[in-house]
């Protein structure tokens, strides 16, 4: 008799997280199982502003696919998915496709401009680990070469942020550390730098603690962030942004280096594959199935699931991804042996944010943590992602131990 087989689409945190539990719950015989990723690494996508700034070197990251999965289990492809045949089963790839009887989708997510001009073409995004290299050596060569120039241009070193949320926030509390570094390093007067937050919503961390954006606030803006807040940014220019206070007041900041974090939707491939989706992202049932599509689930960036407390989606981060991971392994063993599946109820154990290697913000337990506490709770976050997913053995190679610094 065939073996079932069932495809994962994309080792990120919820891809990854499937993979691995599955390979404990489905013997060698149940099902044959296809783990599918365009790269042969994972990377860890929270950690990504760290290699943008240069704070953190781009290969801590990312750890090898085979290193974490049973290669007698799952068969690992490298190859990047181009759209679903959902009457035909099969997912085509790049180079080939694949025939599936169950599918995972867990793609993550890109990067959303909400079609304002010119950011595509002339802004960064912190989106990978090329794009974090790109940012990282783009802003040290604008240090670098700064003082070769007779006539210099000082705003070469002008840095533009654009969103407030939780990557940009990270991103500048990083930007925060390396600055002085770079300056120190390359000659360059610390007071013409210029590091600039532009964010249209009227808070930063909009939905945070208001105590602790506060406390963020006020250590960005000692180490020299300038915050926009309520300020759009309208269009991208091969010199810079402009932005707009209202819709008279606007204003064109010439910079050097633009990042833009403030939007993310889900992978194109959901709503090229037909799916009903909202910015790319799927509103799945509570088995975490696409509707119409008992044999698909989808998972991370581009699953949406409804907090009813609020009404309100769910953020896509890693924690909701890799719970949903768990559960879609679980539910997957399930449909192989027949049995009722388990329903997703997101556990939210507490969000922290980092504002550099030494402070940061959050909620854990219930309680407020600010300072050293919270960066440390934050290592222990990012190191428990790594033992989840590959042990003792992965923290050992990858994981963040400078938690008293």
């Amino acid at each position: 008799m065939r073996k079932p087989k069932i495809v994962i689409l994309g080792a990120g945190y919820g891809g990854l997280m499937t993979a691995t539990r599955l390979q404990k719950a489905v013997g060698a015989n149940d099902a044959e199982i296809i783990l599918v990723n365009k790269n042969d690494y994972h990377y860890e996508t929270t950690w990504l502003h760290e290699a943008s700034a240069g704070t953190l070197h781009h290969d801590r990251v990312r750890y090898d696919i085979s290193k974490v999965i049973d290669n007698s289990k799952i068969e690992f492809v490298k190859g990047t998915a181009v759209e679903i045949k959902t009457e035909e089963k099969k997912v085509l790839l790049e180079k080939g496709e694949l025939e599936y009887d169950y599918l995972v989708v867990s793609l993550g997510g890109e990067s959303e401009t909400f079609g304002i001009k010119g950011l595509k073409e002339y802004a960064f995004s912190i989106s990978n680990v090329n794009s974090a290299r790109q940012i990282r050596e783009h802003i040290e060569y604008q240090f670098a070469t700064y003082n070769t120039e007779k006539e210099k241009d000082d705003t070469r070193l002008t840095i533009v942020v654009g969103g407030a949320g939780f990557t940009g926030i990270e991103f500048l509390g990083e930007l925060g550390n390396r600055i002085p570094e770079l300056c120190k390093e390359y000659d360059v007067d610390f007071e013409k730098v210029k590091v600039i937050c532009v964010e249209a919503a009227p808070m930063v961390l909009p939905g945070f603690d208001p105590e602790l954006v506060e406390y963020a606030v006020a250590h960005l803006e000692k180490k020299g962030v300038q915050f926009r807040i309520g300020t759009a940014i309208k269009e991208g220019t091969p010199d810079g942004i402009i932005v707009a206070k209202g819709e008279n007041d606007v204003e064109e900041i010439k910079a050097g280096t633009v990042v833009w974090a403030a939007g993310i939707r889900g992978n194109a491939i959901i709503e090229k594959s037909g799916f009903e989706a909202m910015r790319g992202r799927v509103k799945v049932d509570a088995n975490l199935r696409a509707p119409g599509h008992d044999n698909i689930f989808i998972i991370g960036d581009s699953s949406l699931v409804i907090n009813e407390e609020i009404d309100r989606p769910y953020p896509p981060t890693a924690q909701i991804a890799m719970q949903q991971g768990e559960v879609v392994a679980r539910n997957l063993a399930a449909l192989l042996h027949n049995k009722e599946l388990e329903t997703f109820k997101y556990d939210n154990k507490g969000t922290v944010c980092s504002l550099g290697d030494d402070d940061a913000i959050g909620v854990a337990f219930g309680k407020k943590l600010v300072g050293t506490k919270a960066s440390f709770m934050k290592k222990m976050i990012d190191n428990r992602a790594l033992y989840m997913i590959g042990g003792a053995s992965l923290v050992a190679k990858k994981g963040k131990f400078n938690v008293l610094k």
